[in-house]
């Protein structure tokens, strides 16, 4: 399947054809029916483990359908730098997502369904083995997060940071919320996360961004290896879907984009 998605998208990063992948993939009834009867968080781990992210799609991955917009970003930062000795997170990205506003806001409490992945590459750390602290196997870990409705974009950067904080200092004051299927307690495992959000359309209109930001590893840890210097390069996928109605999402945003790239040429 990589194969194919390669020769069809010959300039897709490595990062973006694994994404793809994860992306299309959906869980079967079967699969579903266990997801359904799991009624907490901590109920849906061992299923994830069983299932993953489910059976993946060929033809998904290279096409969106008019009610099946799918947007992809091909980015890298530098999660580390160097000040005063010690080494500290450096820096966010943060996405403005071409929505179609308009359309999404007419069709009011309809549901909507908004998929999020992001993939990355870490370097492993082979020779920490039965290492206690977190963030010890990969070199950096990085992490996305959807702006909410009504949420400035100070408030956004307030909340990216706490969060990051949070998971370098093993600690959490977040409750999983906001409708996200897995929350981020499970999707942020590994250097792939993905996860669903569902809503009206009338509030996915009001999330206008998405953030990607690091957290720690041993690029972080281990100055000595001047590993912090390094970028890292990711890939963002974002599906939005209306399954209830027969809309066409796909045109609306594609002239947008294609007026800001005549705008900027």
């Amino acid at each position: 399947m990589a194969a194919r998605i390669m020769s069809e998208k010959p300039t897709y990063l490595p990062e973006t054809i694994r994404a793809l992948i994860v992306h299309s993939a959906e869980w079967t009834p079967a699969m579903q029916r266990g997801f359904q009867a799991a009624t907490t968080q901590k109920a849906k781990h061992p299923l994830l483990r069983r299932y993953g992210y489910g059976v993946p799609n060929l033809e998904r991955a290279l096409q969106s359908a008019n009610n099946d917009l799918t947007l992809i970003i091909e980015d890298e930062l530098q999660p580390f730098y160097l000040e005063n000795n010690s080494i500290k997170t450096r820096e966010m990205k943060l996405h403005s997502l071409p929505l179609p506003h308009e359309e999404l806001e007419r069709l009011g409490e309809a549901n909507v369904e908004l998929k999020v992945t992001l993939s990355y590459f870490i370097e492993p750390n082979p020779g920490e083995r039965g290492w206690s602290q977190r963030h010890r196997y990969a070199s950096y870990g990085l992490r996305f997060e959807v702006k909410r409705p009504l949420e400035s974009h100070d408030d956004f950067r307030r909340r990216i940071n706490k969060a990051a904080r949070e998971e370098e200092e093993n600690t959490t004051t977040r409750t999983e919320s906001d409708n996200w299927f897995l929350g981020s307690k499970l999707r942020n495992r590994g250097s792939i996360h993905s996860d669903i959000w569902n809503g009206t359309a009338v509030d996915l209109a009001q999330r206008s961004a998405i953030a990607v930001y690091p957290v720690g590893g041993w690029w972080k840890d281990k100055k000595y290896l001047d590993r912090w210097q390094q970028s890292a390069r990711y890939s963002l996928i974002v599906s939005i879907r209306v399954p209830e109605v027969e809309v066409d999402i796909y045109t609306p945003v594609l002239n947008r984009v294609k007026l800001a790239i005549d705008i900027n040429t």
